[in-house]
């Protein structure tokens, strides 16, 4: 029973160890986002998703952008072990022209990686010629680009169903709808609508083995030429179903 005693004892004191030595960490749903073509004087934005998977607090210092047309600030600044935040970043075509490379970084506590580097590209075009281009364009319409589930018990399946329109003059093509996490499914009803149809996303959101506050971003993929892609940003409180 002593030998046992002890075992428990080392294990618990080894846990402990492992733990203040991975203190916090940033992880990065994606690093890099492409605009695509958007024309001169429009302004565009895009959340990077960001988790602490450390065993500390993560503590985000300060954001900067490496130009003054870009501006990007945090939900959080503080992320609790298995939190995660969303970083918005909005980008400002005025006076610009051509492809457009940008960078954002993020200064934290992460002692292993201190700084990291968010990118993101952009063809500017000309607003003339792409708004003559834009009138017998497919258009693609979100009914919503954010959702809160609010809190949800740790197993449940959360359901969440997008209305899909194309505003255009042509034919709209959705050619792709994803996520990169495993927990999300997605059902498009339609991959072409016709100009002034309407279609729909299933969303589910499964909790299971998860817990406290997530962000998670669904993207939709289509042929629209001003927003060919567009993001969806899920937020969801995951509670212990015990409780």
């Amino acid at each position: 029973m002593k030998i046992i005693n002890l075992y428990s004892i080392l294990l618990f004191l080894t846990i402990s160890l492992n733990a203040q030595v991975v203190g916090p960490k940033i992880s990065i749903l994606e690093e890099t986002f492409d605009f695509g073509n958007v024309p001169e004087g429009q302004i565009v934005t895009h959340n990077f998703v960001l988790t602490n998977t450390g065993g500390e607090v993560l503590e985000i210092q300060r954001v900067r952008a490496s130009c003054g047309c870009t501006a990007a600030k945090p939900e959080k600044d503080k992320l609790n072990p298995g939190e995660t935040t969303s970083i918005k970043v909005e980008f400002d075509s005025h006076n610009r022209s051509g492809e457009q490379k940008k960078y954002v970084y993020i200064f934290s506590n992460d002692k292993e990686n201190p700084q990291t580097r968010l990118e993101f590209s952009v063809n500017v075009v000309d607003k003339y010629s792409q708004a003559a281009a834009e009138i017998k364009s497919p258009k693609l319409i979100l009914s919503k680009t954010q959702h809160n589930f609010g809190k949800v018990k740790e197993g449940e399946v959360v359901t969440l169903n997008i209305l899909v329109k194309n505003a255009g003059d042509n034919n709209l093509e959705i050619s792709k709808v994803e996520s990169t996490c495993n927990c999300i499914t997605t059902v498009l009803s339609n991959k072409i609508l016709k100009a002034g149809d309407s279609g729909s996303i299933k969303i589910d959101l499964n909790t299971s083995d998860r817990k406290g506050e997530l962000t998670r971003v669904v993207n939709v993929f289509s042929n629209d030429p001003l927003n060919p892609n567009q993001s969806i940003t899920l937020f969801v409180n995951i509670e212990d179903r015990k409780k």
